[in-house]
């Protein structure tokens, strides 16, 4: 991604924090909102426009900048054998997914039967990890960035594979605060690659969400988890109706 790209991201960020659409930004530039999509669809902005919007939020282009800046640093995901080392601590693990999701060294220690000693060395380990950097007071900086993610196939996603993904669907997903949708059609190569974008445009909408959402009081935030799956696949109980030529292709 180049820097102009990055900067555009990095106050569409600024945006979704403050909660602001693109009929906002249509107003505050006099233009219509399929305008306003269009500049930042094609991520061209004449500096005066930037400025403008910047203006709007309350914010100095320095600041969009350094932020910008700032994310380019984090931690997009861990190596192989970083996660590996979280996998093999459960107190570790336990911690880390804490930290990932906004959780403060206090809300850690009164939600889950850890001291506050082993808070701390949790949290001096994943310091050393480069996941976190901890501040006096037992402040938590997190080092991830706002699209980070478990390695494909790594310790992690296996683990949570092998114990977690049957526990996950252990619900009849009925209640409000649930729902599973299963579909299945036919797609060309083409419309497969659109469709996982389209999903990583879900991811983005999420992630961002969750951000938007870091300032609530942690007693309004909870847990949630959305699984975004494709592949193409078909039940085993149909593979030996399968045509002999077709199941070579």
């Amino acid at each position: 991604m180049s820097q102009a790209e990055s900067l555009i991201e990095t106050l569409k960020s600024q945006l979704r924090a403050q909660g602001k659409t693109y009929a906002d930004v249509a107003r505050w530039l006099a233009l219509s909102e399929a305008s306003v999509k269009r500049l930042f669809a094609e991520k061209h902005f004449t500096l005066a426009r930037l400025e403008c919007i910047c203006d709007q939020l309350n914010l100095e282009f320095a600041e969009l900048v350094q932020t910008m800046q700032a994310g380019e640093q984090r931690l997009q995901e861990l190596t192989q054998a970083q996660e590996q080392s979280i996998v093999d601590d459960r107190e570790l693990f336990l911690v880390a997914v804490c930290v990932i999701n906004g959780y403060s060294f206090d809300e850690i220690h009164h939600q889950y039967q850890l001291s506050e000693a082993e808070c701390t060395r949790q949290l001096l380990k994943l310091e050393r990890l480069q996941l976190i950097e901890l501040l006096p007071g037992n402040r938590i900086r997190r080092r991830v960035a706002a699209n980070f993610r478990w390695r494909a196939d790594g310790p992690i996603q296996r683990f949570f594979q092998q114990y977690i993904a049957n526990e996950f669907f252990r619900s009849r997903f009925d209640s409000d605060s649930e729902k599973l949708v299963v579909l299945n059609g036919l797609l060309s190569s083409a419309g497969n690659a659109e469709w996982q974008q389209t999903m990583q445009r879900l991811a983005k909408e999420f992630h961002s969400l969750c951000e938007r959402e870091s300032g609530l009081p942690i007693h309004q935030r909870f847990g949630t988890t959305s699984v975004l799956a494709v592949r193409q696949w078909q039940y085993g109980m149909f593979q030996d109706y399968k045509r002999e030529a077709e199941a070579k292709s």
